[in-house]
């Protein structure tokens, strides 16, 4: 028996999640499926304890979708991003720039959430929803795409009807391998290792950004954890050193990670599990294909830096919104997806091929390219003009 929907997801991350609650609540049936049960308590195996931050316009796409409501008990509010150079001859600050929200007007650059906790609530706003339907444990098998429609298979052999494939299923995007799309990979022998910690200088809703060698050592703002000051943390480094920080005990990882961050606050406490992941950036060939779209992680892959990963994602997926709502009866038709395909990939290689140069120059060892980079920033930051361009540039305006 074949099962008639308007669109199928591939992938219940972040993304897949928002795209289904987002098409759900704009009154498309949607189907999506992943074979990994999403994991919504922090302290169970397996959990994401990565955070993701929402840059000003994926609250606007959150709100429309009702998932905002969710999340903003638990957001923590970026205020000011900040940059601190630690190249010199001593882990220590030698310079900072503020980048200030208040530079743009009253809101926030952004809000940061735990990722497991994203799905604990996407979860919950899916099931208020009488549009989608959900299927973990069940990923995408196969598809024959059609003029009329794409007909999907799936793992556990249901077979579905839809007018609209969207690949929102990771790096190594499955929906995209079927599509037959090609994509450009940038490797950097690097590994992203994530955790949290508690600190006695309060964060005062600041992200630091610290860059020395191997690549930036990155704290955002968390709500405060048993009484004291709280941040996640991203530090980025050479794939041997960081299988070398894993292997640290809690004190000794706590203590390196402390010298790190050049003391800016204070002795860091371990607050939470440690995980490590590969650094790569990679661009789709092209973001369609017959009735497919792609979107996310399937699309594009950057390193994190800048909050920009899903928050492109988020841009993507309120590009498809709008010309799904714009003319409905053409969903996944060619017209659909040519103009979803021009306005998004030529923006996306930009934002690629521009973090692609900023991980590359944070991985700097050379002194003197050390002191370049900091001189940049200083003069980038102290331009106004120049500084509320690129703040406009990081929360998603046109290149």
């Amino acid at each position: 028996m074949t099962q008639d929907a308007d669109i199928f997801i591939s992938g219940g991350g972040v993304a897949g999640l928002t795209a289904a609650a987002a098409l759900g609540a704009a009154g498309f049936t949607v189907i999506a499926a992943d074979p990994a049960p999403p994991v919504t308590e922090e302290a169970a195996e397996g959990a994401d304890l990565r955070t993701t931050a929402f840059l000003q316009p994926a609250r606007r796409l959150l709100e429309a979708a009702g998932i905002w409501e969710h999340y903003a008990p638990h957001a923590t509010p970026l205020r000011i991003m900040r940059i601190v150079d630690a190249g010199g001859a001593e882990p220590v600050a030698r310079s900072t720039r503020d980048f200030d929200s208040a530079d743009l007007g009253e809101a926030p650059f952004g809000w940061n959430l735990p990722n497991w906790l994203l799905r604990r609530e996407l979860m919950a706003r899916i099931a208020e929803l009488g549009t989608v339907d959900f299927r973990p444990g069940t990923g995408f098998a196969s598809m024959l795409a059609r003029d009329s429609g794409a007909l999907v298979t799936l793992t556990d052999g249901s077979r579905l009807k839809v007018r609209l494939v969207i690949g929102a299923d990771g790096r190594d995007s499955p929906v995209r391998q079927a599509a037959g799309i090609g994509a450009r990979t940038w490797r950097y022998g690097q590994k992203a290792v994530t955790f949290s910690v508690t600190h006695p200088v309060p964060h005062d809703n600041v992200s630091t950004e610290i860059h020395r060698t191997g690549g930036p050592f990155t704290l955002v703002p968390l709500p405060d954890h048993d009484g004291r000051p709280c941040s996640a943390v991203v530090w980025m480094v050479p794939g041997a050193e960081a299988q070398r920080l894993m292997a640290l005990d809690p004190e000794s990882f706590a203590a390196e990670a402390t010298t790190r961050s050049a003391g800016l606050f204070g002795a860091l406490t371990l607050a939470s599990r440690r995980m490590s992941w590969p650094i790569i950036s990679r661009l789709a060939d092209r973001m369609t294909a017959r009735r497919t779209a792609l979107m996310a992680e399937a699309a594009h892959v950057v390193p994190p830096i800048g909050a920009q990963g899903l928050n492109m994602s988020l841009a993507d997926l309120g590009t498809l919104l709008d010309l799904a709502r714009g003319d409905p009866d053409r969903l996944g038709a060619p017209a659909m997806l040519d103009a979803y395909h021009r306005r998004r990939h030529p923006e996306v290689r930009l934002r690629v091929e521009g973090v692609n140069l900023l991980n590359r120059t944070s991985m700097a060892e050379a002194g003197i390219v050390r002191d370049l980079r900091a001189l940049g920033i200083r003069a980038l930051h102290d331009m106004a003009p120049v500084r509320r361009g690129l703040m406009r540039l990081g929360l998603g305006a046109r290149p």
